[in-house]
C-alpha cells in the first residue's frame, strides 16, 4: 500500500539523517522543505522531495500510488508525540474546578476529599470494561487533534490490585488503537490516606508488591514517581527507582513542579529518561541536566490551569538545553490533550518561537518517549504517523491561532485516520 502526498506547501521536520533531540540555539532552526512530496509505502516513510525534481517525475510517469492526497497551501509535518498524560481515569472533577475558582487552596481541596486522592476512590468504584470505554473517548480525541504517540502513566490506583487494572487498560489502548502508546507505572504519585502516618509502609507496598506485580506481566516500559514537596522524598525515590530498574522498568520522574525538590538530580544519577514538570529549575539544574541523557520535559498546560509559575524553558534553551513539552492530560490539572494549545503556551508563556516549539512536539518529545529512532521527524524509514494541516499561511500560524482546529488529516502507520 502506497500513499503520495504532493503539492505540499511546506514539509516540516525533515531529517536526512538520525538526530535523538535538538538543542539549544538549534531548536530556533527548522528543516522544512517547501513545494514538495512525501511517499509512503506500507506504513513507512519511502521518500520525500521538491516537486520540480526528477525523483517525483519518476514517481509520476512509474507505477503510481494507490492512493494520492493533494496537500496544497497546507503543511505536512510529524504527528505530534505527547511523553506525559495521565488520560486513563475515572469521572472528572469540575468540581474542584469551581472550589479553585472560589479561592480554595489545593491543600483545602485535598482535605475536603480531593485531589490525587479522588480520581483514586472513584477509579477504585470503577470496573475495568468502564474505564477503558472512558480513556478509548480520550484516545480518539487526541488522535483528532494530531496526536499520534502518547504515554499513559497510571498511578489513580494507589493500591495493587487498581494500578493493575490501571494497567492493563492501558495494554488494551496499545492493542486497539493505532496510536503508538507507552505505559509508566506511577504507584508512586501520591501517598494513600491510610498510609499517611506512616509513608515508608507505602513505600515498601510499591517495592514489594506492585513492581514484582507489574513485571510479571509485562504491564509496563517505565517506572515514575512524584518527587517533590508533600509526596516522595528523594532517599524513597531512589528505592522506587531502584527496584524498578532491577525489573527492567526505564525510569522517568515528576520533579520541581512545587519546590526545588532534588527530583532532577535523583532523575538524573539514575539515568531517567526524562524529568518533567520543572517549575522550579535553577543554575545547579541545569548544569545537571547538561552532563546527562535525560529530556527535561516542560507540562505548561499544568501551570496555565493552576495558575503556577511557569518553568523557564527560555533560560533552559539559552543554556544549551533540549526541551520537549507534554500535555499532562489528566482530571485535575490539566483536562486536555490538546499538544497545539500546549505549543501556543510554549509560545506565549514560556518565550519560545515557533520552530523551538515545533521540536518540543515532535523530535524531543519522542525522544522522552524512547521514539526518537521511529518518530518525531520525516526521515525515510521512520513510522509514518503525519499530520496534514487545513489551509494556512505558514507554520508559524499553528501555536499563534491557539483556539482554531488546523488539523485536516491525520495518518498513522500510514492510514488515513481522520479527515
Amino acid at each position: 500500500m502506497e500513499l503520495l502526498i504532493k503539492n505540499i506547501k511546506s514539509l516540516l521536520q525533515i531529517e536526512e539523517h538520525h538526530r535523538k533531540w535538538v538543542s539549544g540555539k538549534e531548536m530556533s532552526s527548522l528543516n522544512v522543505l517547501e513545494n514538495s512530496w512525501l511517499l509512503i509505502s506500507n506504513g513507512i516513510i519511502k521518500d520525500f522531495g521538491r516537486m520540480n525534481e526528477d525523483a517525483f517525475k519518476k514517481i509520476s510517469s512509474g507505477h503510481p500510488a494507490d492512493k494520492t492526497i493533494d496537500a496544497s497551501n497546507r503543511i505536512v509535518m510529524p504527528a505530534f508525540c505527547d511523553p506525559h498524560t495521565h488520560l486513563v481515569y475515572a469521572g472528572s472533577r469540575e468540581k474542584e474546578f469551581v472550589d479553585k475558582i472560589r479561592g480554595l487552596s489545593y491543600e483545602e481541596i485535598a482535605r475536603r476529599g480531593g485531589g490525587i486522592l479522588n480520581s483514586a476512590k472513584l477509579l477504585h468504584e470503577t470496573d475495568e470494561e468502564d474505564l477503558y470505554q472512558q480513556a478509548l473517548k480520550r484516545i480518539k480525541e487526541i488522535i483528532s487533534l494530531g496526536t499520534g504517540a502518547v504515554e499513559i502513566k497510571s498511578g489513580y490506583g494507589l493500591n495493587t490490585n487498581d494500578e493493575l487494572k490501571m494497567l492493563r487498560v492501558i495494554k488494551r489502548l496499545k492493542e486497539s488503537t493505532p496510536v503508538e502508546i507507552k505505559s509508566t507505572f506511577l504507584g508512586a504519585h501520591a501517598i494513600p490516606d491510610e498510609y499517611k502516618t506512616d509513608p515508608d509502609r507505602y513505600v515498601d507496598l510499591i517495592i514489594n508488591d506492585m513492581i514484582p506485580a507489574i513485571a510479571g506481566e509485562k504491564l509496563a516500559d517505565y517506572i515514575d514517581v512524584f518527587c517533590d514537596k508533600g509526596f516522595f522524598s528523594v532517599s524513597q525515590t531512589e528505592s522506587i527507582l531502584e527496584q524498578g530498574i532491577k525489573y527492567g522498568l526505564i525510569p522517568k520522574i515528576h520533579a520541581n513542579e512545587l519546590a526545588f525538590s532534588g527530583g532532577v538530580q535523583a532523575g538524573v544519577s539514575h539515568s531517567a529518561l526524562s524529568v518533567d514538570h520543572l517549575e522550579f529549575t535553577g543554575d545547579d539544574e541545569i548544569r545537571c541536566l547538561l552532563q546527562s541523557e535525560t529530556m527535561p520535559t516542560l507540562l505548561p498546560g499544568t501551570a496555565f490551569f493552576l495558575g503556577l509559575n511557569y518553568p523557564p524553558a527560555r533560560r533552559m534553551i539559552d543554556a544549551g538545553l533540549p526541551v520537549a513539552m507534554a500535555s499532562d492530560y489528566n482530571p485535575g490539572s490539566s483536562p486536555s490533550g490538546d499538544m497545539k494549545f500546549i505549543m501556543s503556551l510554549g509560545c506565549i508563556k514560556l518565550k519560545m518561537l515557533p520552530e523551538e516549539v515545533i521540536h518540543a512536539v515532535t523530535i524531543n518529545s519522542a525522544y522522552a518517549m524512547g521514539l526518537d529512532k521511529t518518530h518525531g521527524s520525516i526521515a525515510r524509514g521512520k513510522i509514518a504517523n503525519i499530520i496534514i494541516t487545513k489551509e494556512v499561511p505558514g507554520y508559524e500560524y499553528l501555536p499563534y491561532a491557539f483556539g482554531s482546529h488546523l488539523v485536516d488529516k491525520i495518518i498513522l502507520r500510514g492510514l488515513v485516520i481522520t479527515g
